[in-house]
């Protein structure tokens, strides 16, 4: 097995914009969640529920960062370009959830949600 980067540095942008990634993400491609069907006569099946894909981390605030822009974010691609060659793309996307800055750290809880999210092999 080569000796290659599977973890750490990594790339977050809106629309083409670079944001300044801080710390660690996490992402979900929208992948249906499924979940077992269990009678008393054993495993009838599964059903299967849609899941909302995203991408979720912080960034580091800025002079440049229009925050008031950010948060009314939608419509947009996100992408975050990871260590391992792989881009996630997240299509028609939203900010989700309450940012809270934290002025001590200069960070900024950022989560996107989306209709669409896919992950392409560098």
């Amino acid at each position: 097995m080569a000796n290659r980067r599977v973890g750490g540095i990594l790339f977050i942008k809106k629309d083409g914009e670079q944001l300044q990634a801080k710390g660690a993400f996490t992402y979900n491609l929208g992948v249906p969640e499924r979940e077992a069907v269990v009678g008393s006569d054993g495993v009838h099946g599964f059903s299967e529920m849609p899941r909302v894909p995203f991408i979720e981390g912080a960034i580091t605030d800025s002079d440049e960062l229009d925050l008031a822009t950010l948060l009314r974010t939608r419509d947009s691609t996100v992408t975050i370009e990871l260590a391992n060659g792989k881009t996630v793309v997240l299509r028609e996307a939203w900010f989700a959830g309450e940012s809270s800055p934290n002025t001590e750290t200069g960070e900024i809880p950022v989560r996107f949600e989306g209709i669409e999210g896919e992950e392409v092999a560098a």
